[in-house]
């Protein structure tokens, strides 16, 4: 069986996990949401893996994209394509390009409670 998870000690894919991790973090700070309550609410076992991820030492669980997409109230492929790009530079390259993302100021995502403003990285392809 291959199984080859890009070079983490590339410096780019090394930045781009951290950079991922840094975007995590920020959507779970404005769910108000505490790295244990965040836990909770994604099955994990120890708010410990949610501090790996967003230190860029970790990945989400593919299985667990949509569950991490509904709690941090962000679209589903959104949020897919965003850790894509960090996770699988190489994969995500090649269905999408070498597109650099764009930052827009504010965009609109829908959460369970309803519409909330949040900033956010919009991929241009």
């Amino acid at each position: 069986m291959y199984s080859n998870q890009q070079q983490i000690s590339s410096p780019e894919v090394v930045e781009l996990r951290k950079e991922a991790g840094l975007w995590l973090k920020e959507l779970r700070e404005k769910r108000g949401l505490s790295q244990r309550q965040m836990a909770e609410k994604v099955g994990g076992n120890y708010y410990t893996f949610i501090s790996q991820l967003e230190s860029g030492r970790g990945r989400i669980p593919p299985d667990r994209y949509l569950v991490w997409a509904e709690v941090l109230g962000v679209e589903p492929e959104f949020f897919v394509k965003n850790l894509l790009r960090s996770y699988d530079p190489v994969t995500y390259s090649i269905l999408f390009g070498k597109s650099e993302p764009q930052r827009f100021g504010k965009s609109k995502s829908k959460s369970l409670s309803g519409e909330i403003m949040r900033d956010c990285i919009v991929f241009s392809a």
